[in-house]
This record gives structure tokens, sequence and C-alpha cells, in this order.
């Protein structure tokens, strides 16, 4: 295993840990904020209360009745608004549930569905909606804390601080409602919905190791291991897990199946290489290592980003649509990404140890894969608009420009093709302009 020493721990790899897929699968669920919120208000509540009891009892230990009937007054006069917040923040709730239902749907009709997780992953809605519930919660807890009692000696808490922490989570949610209907009028357009899978899509990008990988170092297979759990769309793998599995034992694995191919029971999931000393993990060591589920994700997908403007650009190009402009936004951003990967080493990575030894090889997109992904189906629908292979055309401009020599034959073979479609399909007084290379199309 020597000779993957420090080969693969390229400048800005980050060993990922072992909890970072269960923080990516929280991320794609939408109870855990507002659960996790409505937990830490009760804890808030409870030293709140705490408080105003201790308040209470210094002011009584002092004899100063007059700052305790003066406390009574102002959360007297706070009542009423603790108990209008808590009959109205639930409709204010189900406002908001209904804002974000009708741009689920638009977003889901006129990009692709795939964009709804985007909705599910948004931060600034999981916290309003995280707010809301709390605020609503606190307000039902702050009006159990209101006592009949009205006499300076005889009270025992005055929810004074409480009330002025349900004030501030007022406040806070109202502030938190006009930054929701922001982001969720954005991500209503293109644009930024276009942008925000790019910038995914880079972020993947940045967690994959850059340097060159030396195939010499996976050495000869000593065996196999299989799936074994529910039949399901590949999400990600615990590379923490499966880098420590393998050190243990001495040897090396590699991930057969690609993140996002579909896998069954039985499909091969792991191969195992090493010397004769070396053996297979055991199957303990191998659990919560694969994550499995009903649709792609960015955590580890390389290639779920093109896919997704590739989506978008085939619905614009669509006739029920017809909208090519939005496909020259989704082409600027393919070219973008695909310029990215123009000098990184692709088809497989290696992820090392502490030492810096490889210990798992995944298998990702070659270059050829992510040019065909990203012209392939586009190319096709784009024949009868000039806008959109204009755009393309550049687009193979700048990638020819950028990519080295050994890279540039895909990206030939896309353009000789484009040209074939569109001198079959355009008349000819009009070929020279659909071929033309215009990064904006028409303009």
């Amino acid at each position: 295993m020597s000779k993957g020493k420090g080969k693969d721990r390229g400048s800005g790899y980050r060993r990922p840990r072992a909890l970072s897929p269960l923080r990516e699968h929280l991320r794609d669920t939408f109870w855990f904020a507002p659960t996790a919120a409505m937990v830490l208000i009760l804890l808030l509540w409870t030293g709140a209360s705490e408080l105003d009891a201790a308040l209470v009892r210094l002011l009584q230990e002092h004899r100063n009745f007059a700052e305790i009937d003066e406390l009574i007054r102002i959360v007297n006069d706070i009542k009423p608004v603790v108990s209008t917040v808590s009959s109205a923040m639930m409709t204010f709730i189900g406002v908001v549930f209904s804002i974000s239902l009708v741009a689920v749907q638009m977003a889901s009709g006129q990009f692709t569905p795939r964009v709804v997780r985007i909705f599910v992953r948004s931060r600034i809605t999981k916290l309003t909606f995280a707010v809301f519930l709390a605020t609503f919660t606190l307000s039902l807890l702050v009006l159990t804390s209101f006592e009949s009692e009205a006499e300076a000696r005889r009270v025992t808490t005055v929810p004074f601080v409480q009330s002025v922490l349900t004030l501030f989570m007022v406040a806070l949610s109202l502030f938190l409602f006009i930054a929701y209907v922001n982001s969720t009028l954005r991500l209503m357009r293109v644009g930024h919905v276009v942008d925000r899978i790019t910038g995914e899509c880079l972020r993947v990008l940045d967690r994959m190791p850059r340097g060159a990988f030396d195939e010499a170092v996976v050495g000869p297979e000593i065996g196999r291991v299989g799936y074994a759990g529910q039949a399901g769309v590949l999400r990600d793998v615990n590379i923490a897990r499966l880098v420590r599995a393998a050190r243990g034992q001495g040897v090396l694995l590699r991930l057969l199946p690609r993140i996002g191919d579909f896998v069954v029971p039985g499909t091969p999931l792991l191969s195992v290489h090493g010397s004769e000393e070396g053996r297979e993990p055991a199957r303990g060591a191998l659990r919560y290592t694969v994550m499995v589920g009903v649709e792609r994700t960015f955590h580890q997908d390389l290639a779920f980003g093109l896919r997704q403007l590739c989506d978008i650009a085939l619905r614009a190009l669509s006739r029920a649509i017809n909208d090519p402009t939005t496909a020259v936004l989704c082409l600027d951003r393919i070219v973008q990404l695909l310029t990215v990967l123009a000098n990184r080493p692709l088809g497989a990575v290696g992820h090392p140890d502490g030492k810096g030894e490889i210990r798992l090889v995944q298998d990702v997109p070659d270059w050829a894969d992510l040019v065909d992904l990203a012209f392939a189906e586009i190319r096709i629908c784009a024949v009868g608009s000039p806008q959109v292979t204009r755009r393309i055309m550049a687009g193979f401009d700048d990638l020819l420009r950028i990519a080295p020599e050994e890279r540039r034959q895909p990206v030939l073979r896309q353009r000789e093709l484009l040209v074939r479609s569109v001198t079959l399909a355009v008349p000819e007084a009009e070929r020279a302009f659909a071929l033309e290379p215009d990064r904006q199309g028409i303009g």
C-alpha cells in the first residue's frame, strides 16, 4: 500500500468525517430542525421560569414588594399580547406552509421535480418553521405560568423574563417571515435555482481528492462483498468507516457501483484488494457504511448537478414550454462546471487513511461520460432552436481552449454530431447562422 502514500491527498482535500452522511441525511429531512427548536425552547422556558421564580424570591427576601407589584402590572399588560400570539401563530404557520406548497408545485412543474429537494434543504425555510413552532410552543408555556394570585407577599413567580423572551421570539418570527418570503421568491426564479444547483455541484468537487490516482495501487482482487440491504438508489457511502475497516484488515476496498446507481440485494458492492495476508472486513465493520434511498443527492454524486441542469434545459426546450432562454442559462452553468472539471483527475478517486495510504477507491464518471451527459440530450432537442445551438457551439469552443489535448475528442465528437443534426434539419440558408458560436445565443 505504500505506493499510494500521499498521492491522493491533493491540496484542498478534506478527509470525510464519520458523521458526514448522517449530517447530509438530516439536511434532507424536514422534521429535525423544528423538533430540535421545540426541545430547545422548552429548555429555555424552563430556565426563564426558574429565573422568574428566583427573582420573586429575592425581592420578597428584601421586602421589595413595590417592585413585585410593578412586575405584576407589566406582565398583566403583556399577557394579552402573549395570548394573541398563541392563537394567531398557528394561522401564521398555515399561511407559510401554503406558500411553500405553492412554490414547490410551481418550481416542480416549471423546472424539474428534482428541484423540490432545494426547498427541503433550504436553511431559511427550516429556520422559519422552527422559530414559528417554537414561538407558538413558548406562548402556550408562558400562559401556564401566570398566577391568579396578585398579592406581592404570596405570589411565587411573575413571568417577566418569560414574557420578554416571548416578545423577542415574536420579533424574530416577523424578521424571519420577511427573509423567508424573499428566499422563496428567489427560489422560484430559474436563475437562482440554476445557481444553487451549480454551487452544490462545486462543493462536491471541493470534497474530492485532487491528486492523480494510480491504478497500480489497487493490487489483485482477493474477494467481493455483496449488497444486502433494501433495493434503492445508492445515495452515499460512509467513507470514513470504510477507510477504517480497510485499514484494520490491511486491504484496499473499491466501491463497484457509482453513487446514483440503483442497487438490489446481491449486487456486488465492494471488491477487496491486497496481499494474501489481507482479509475481507467483517460484516459488522461494514454496517451503516452505505446509504440507499429513493432518489439521488448531491453529497457524493458528481454527475447529479449536471443531470438536474440538463433536466431543466430539456423541459425548457419541450414544445409545451418552448423557453430556449432558460436552456441557454443552463448551458452557461454546464460549461462552467465542465471547465472546472477539464483539468481534474476523473474516472476513479482514492481516499487515504491517516498515514496517507489509499484505502478506498471510488469510481466516478470520466470526462467522456460527463461531456455526453452535458450535451447529448440537449443537442438532440436543440436542433430547431438557433439560440441554443449557437450557445452550444460557443461552449464547445471554450472547452476546446481549456481542456487538455487528451480530453478534446469527446467535445469534438459532440460538436460534429451537432453540425450533422443541424445540416439535416435546418434549411441551408440558416445553417451558418445556427452554427455560429455565440455565448448569449442570439442575445
